[in-house]
């Protein structure tokens, strides 16, 4: 076993311990006063309940996009795929437009999707709390949907990945 560092003697070490933590990458949108309003996270997790169906995002306090998408009666959460860390990192840029070049899709409840995700959830705010620099945010999943083919990208050691399949002995 490796030796434990006591956190206060090295802060640091924390962020590259949780960075080891491999995660799925999620875009969080939906159009809010006549515009798309996006917020990608490696911390969204689902099957936090079945009844009534619930997911998880921490979302940090020095969002700008959380305090608009809050407001959105709907929230459209595309699990991005190993095709999208481009774009990914463009829907979390701070500058431009964000959407250049991504197809998208906007619901008549104003869920706004990315097109090519492995997962597609529509979602409303169930509830919220602070948790430390963060606020926890449970979404109630109202509508689903699947590309089960496609493969997921994935955050880990503060890049993206793809999944590999295992060799077959």
């Amino acid at each position: 076993m490796p030796e434990l560092i006591d956190y206060a003697d090295d802060p640091k070490a924390l962020f590259a311990t949780f960075a080891l933590f491999p995660s799925g990458v999620a875009a969080l949108s939906a159009v809010v006063d006549g515009e798309p309003v996006v917020l990608v996270a490696s911390s969204f997790q689902v099957g936090i309940s079945a009844d009534p169906p619930l997911a998880l995002v921490a979302v940090q306090h020095t969002s700008t996009s959380w305090p608009k998408l809050r407001r959105a009666p709907r929230i459209g959460v595309s699990v991005l795929g190993e095709a999208h860390d481009v774009a990914a990192r463009q829907l979390a840029s701070r500058a431009g437009d964000r959407f250049a070049g991504i197809e998208t899709t906007t619901t008549a409840t104003g869920a706004h999707f990315v097109h090519g995700a492995p997962a597609w959830l529509e979602c409303s705010i169930h509830s919220q709390f602070p948790a430390g620099d963060h606020d926890v945010v449970l979404l109630q999943v109202h509508a689903l949907g699947t590309e089960p083919d496609l493969e997921p990208l994935v955050w880990h050691a503060s890049g993206f990945r793809a999944l590999q399949p295992r060799a077959t002995a």
